[in-house]
């Protein structure tokens, strides 16, 4: 393999693969589409595979291009905060950072952190992979992402986690449930009313540690539906179907008039915390985007000890 290609090659490939479209690349890059097509095919000439799959309608990305495609943006990330970092001030780096997330945490904890982020680095770009568990370790693992933030998971030996919060699971239901009045709930009052759960094939990490509690509690809850994602479940709720039990990260997602949330007494929790590649290595804005990422979830720590 002749790996003497030009960095304007493999632009030229992320940008076709962002958008499926030679078009759009081009005008992104200022190039014509002939010679974007050529700095496609002199990549693949070089690596000697074929990374796109082309038609008259539509650009695919073959097997290869789907493993090539993290390397590269990661080859090109890692060049430009190198040079970057020459220049020595935080104004002067540029470049990429991809994190990958667990949607309830890249909504609770980003807006603010990547707005003061991107006060000291202007000129970097956030980029964030919302996955559930699963997901978003193959992120880090790939190399798609510089890190995750995500549940604890024993089973990624490649991968290593720093705890940071400890999130709580709680009941969100109507303001007109019958438990609504409650200052908490405990496991066993929620065996009697309807509860809307998320599927296990949908988000298999969470429901696992929330079947397990159950299961050693002995207790047996009134499943009414399972439903996708907990938008659909507030929805639900609203209309007066039951209630939830969710972490209570995710509260922030469901803010409504109609329902309310209540602690559970002896709450399951789960572990949030930094996923990273286990001899992996970050970039200097990247460690200074964990760092804001560790005194933030300090302070969301304390807030729900009060």
């Amino acid at each position: 393999m002749d790996i003497n290609f030009e960095l304007l090659d493999l632009r030229a490939f992320l940008a076709v693969y962002e958008f499926r479209n030679f078009h759009r690349a081009a005008e992104l890059l200022h190039l014509s589409q002939p010679a974007l097509s050529r700095r496609v095919r002199n990549l693949e000439k070089r690596l000697r595979v074929a990374l796109l799959e082309r038609s008259t309608r539509h650009v695919t990305p073959t097997a290869a291009g789907r493993k090539f495609e993290p390397m590269a943006r990661r080859m090109l990330d890692e060049l430009e905060m190198s040079l970057a970092s020459i220049g020595g001030s935080k104004q002067q780096h540029s470049g990429q950072i991809t994190i990958a997330s667990l949607p309830s945490a890249a909504a609770y904890f980003l807006p603010a952190l990547m707005n003061n982020f991107r006060k000291q680095y202007p000129l970097i770009r956030l980029r964030v992979l919302e996955r559930l568990i699963a997901d978003a370790n193959q992120c880090v693992l790939r190399g798609m992402a510089e890190f995750g933030i995500n549940a604890a998971d024993p089973t990624e030996t490649d991968l290593t986690f720093m705890h940071l919060v400890d999130d709580p699971y709680v009941f969100v239901c109507h303001r007109e449930h019958p438990l609504a009045q409650r200052r908490f709930v405990t496991w066993k009052d929620l065996c009697g009313p309807p509860i809307v759960g998320i599927a296990r094939d949908v988000d298999i990490g969470n429901r696992n540690e929330f079947d397990d509690a159950i299961a050693k509690a002995n207790l047996r809850l009134n499943w009414a539906c399972e439903v996708s994602n907990f938008t659909t479940a507030l929805q639900l709720i609203e209309a007066g179907a039951g209630g939830t039990v969710m972490p209570y990260m995710a509260v922030p997602l469901l803010r409504s008039a109609k329902v309310t949330i209540k602690p559970i007494n002896k709450s399951l929790t789960r572990s949030i915390g930094i996923v990273e590649r286990r001899n992996g290595r970050l970039s200097p804005p990247a460690k200074h985007l964990r760092h804001m990422l560790i005194i933030e979830c300090e302070r969301y720590q304390r807030s729900i000890r009060r």
